[in-house]
């Protein structure tokens, strides 16, 4: 989401009938149809289309993908790493064919996710799907305004705890050994009225030259932190190859976060001046993004170990102008970045409620509305002022059921009207149960390590002896 640039013309075009103008209308295609990703009457080309694909999927996750690591292990991470993106790859893909399929049939214009969700039931072979459709598009849009405003809760703790080691504020209480230990949720609160003012700003167009600087500036980011770790790998002796097993829904959750770009695949697909060419680019785009992800993961666990922090940059030593240049650059891209991912949510969200209001009382009500919800995201930050856990949990909660559960089943209810191949039946049924899986493991485990760290900590060792004893019964049972 964070590459939009403003439309000129609406994609979906005129033409429509009247009657299917209100009824079919998705708010989660405001954002799409009012802000394309390119010139909007040429349509964009494969190589923006690739840019773009990027761009949508590197940012926060990727810092705290080396602490993913160390919670499956320096072996089982990488892999599972290149595993979730080849399988992400492909829901994003399903979807894309889903959206073709139900445009042709219906003779459509274009689709976005909760249209592709909602027009599938709407048009399965089973009645209990077709009475549901509503209620799938309003269960795809809630996901998408959890997954947001959850990445903006992020945002808030990343700009805190960055800031807060480049700018230590000198008060006589402070610990000597820790020269920055005003309290991280002041930082927030400092960030919060500035974040207000920014998403007061209602035009993207307006945001243009702040979106590139920002994209710039955490592309040098990512240069100097591989520069840095690329320094000494350490010992890889000292590091686990597999991390207990109580660990690994901490993983999943960081990872699944990371890997969230599939809100941004339609509505490119949708705005290229040839289509057909799209899966190239999805492939060769995601291909680039698995590789930086694993490259960096990896390495900045060999180089950091069992030290390693929610964000990367943290872990960057502080005598050094250049790593707290990336700190104050990174941040810098995360702050425009807020206003970006904020916008959809906002699209999402505020139309319905400026539906039932007196005209003169709308454009008010949109700036105490968008008010109301900066400060939703501050207070679930403030809630939980850690990187890690913020970011496990709405990656566990909202990323995993738009990336991993909902494309699959999709996938089963658009082509219901024909005999499905039992391949294709069990590949989707075993996606969807991998992410709900992930879901509720990840939301379990992430909530109890909020609430009694303690607990988590005891489960993990308990889940641990199991899996020991469950192996070692196994080689007494079947000597090697």
């Amino acid at each position: 989401m964070e590459v939009m640039t403003p439309l000129i013309e609406n994609p979906g075009g005129g033409g429509q009938e009247e009657e299917n103008s209100e009824e079919d209308q998705d708010p989660e295609l405001l954002p799409v149809r009012h802000y394309e990703l390119g010139n909007s009457h040429q349509g964009i080309t494969f190589t923006q289309a690739l840019i773009h694909l990027l761009k949508g999927n590197i940012g926060t996750g990727l810092l705290g993908l080396p602490l993913a690591v160390r919670n499956a292990g320096v072996i089982v991470g990488p892999l599972c790493l290149v595993l979730m993106g080849v399988v992400c790859v492909h829901c994003m893909h399903i979807l894309v064919h889903c959206s073709h399929h139900l445009c042709e049939r219906l003779k459509r214009p274009p689709l976005g996710y909760s249209d592709t969700v909602a027009f599938s039931m709407e048009h399965s072979s089973y009645q209990c799907f077709r009475k549901s459709a509503r209620f799938g598009r309003h269960l795809v849009n809630f996901f998408l305004v959890l997954t947001q405003l959850g990445f903006c809760s992020a945002y808030f703790v990343f700009l805190a705890e960055n800031i807060k080691q480049v700018a230590p504020v000198p008060l006589p209480t402070m610990v000597p050994s820790e020269p920055w230990a005003l309290d991280l949720r002041l930082y927030m609160l400092f960030f919060l009225p500035f974040l207000i003012l920014l998403v007061f700003m209602k035009d993207l167009k307006n945001m243009a030259v702040l979106s590139l600087l920002a994209n710039v500036c955490m592309a040098v980011s990512v240069i100097i932190i591989f520069q840095y770790i690329t320094t000494d790998f350490g010992d890889l002796q000292r590091l686990p190859l597999t991390s207990p097993l109580g660990k690994f829904p901490f993983f999943f959750g960081t990872a699944i976060f990371a890997f969230e770009g599939i809100g941004v695949v339609l509505p490119l697909e949708n705005q290229m001046k040839e289509p057909k060419r799209f899966p190239t680019a999805l492939n060769i785009g995601m291909g680039i993004t698995i590789v930086l992800y694993v490259v960096l993961a990896t390495l900045g666990y060999l180089h950091f170990g069992d030290d390693i922090k929610g964000s990367i940059t943290l872990n960057l030593p502080h005598n050094a102008w250049t790593n707290q240049m990336v700190k104050i650059l990174y941040s810098f891209g995360v702050f425009v970045s807020f206003a970006i991912q904020f916008f959809v949510p906002a699209e999402i969200m505020i139309p319905p409620v400026q539906a039932r209001l007196r005209k003169s009382w709308r454009a008010p009500c949109e700036m105490i509305l968008r008010g109301l919800l900066v400060c939703l995201t501050f207070s679930f930050a403030v809630l939980i002022p850690r990187l890690d856990l913020v970011i496990s949990l709405v990656g566990a909660v909202s990323s995993s059921a738009l990336a991993l559960v909902f494309p699959p089943l999709v996938e089963l209810i658009t082509f219901s009207d024909r005999p499905l191949k039992p391949a294709m039946l069990v590949k989707d049924l075993v996606i969807a149960v991998v992410g709900f899986i992930g879901f509720l493991a990840g939301t379990y485990v992430t909530l109890a390590e909020i609430v009694s760290p303690e607990v988590i900590r005891e489960a993990a060792q308990n889940l641990t002896v199991a899996a020991d004893t469950t192996v070692a019964g196994a080689l007494g049972i079947f000597p090697l």
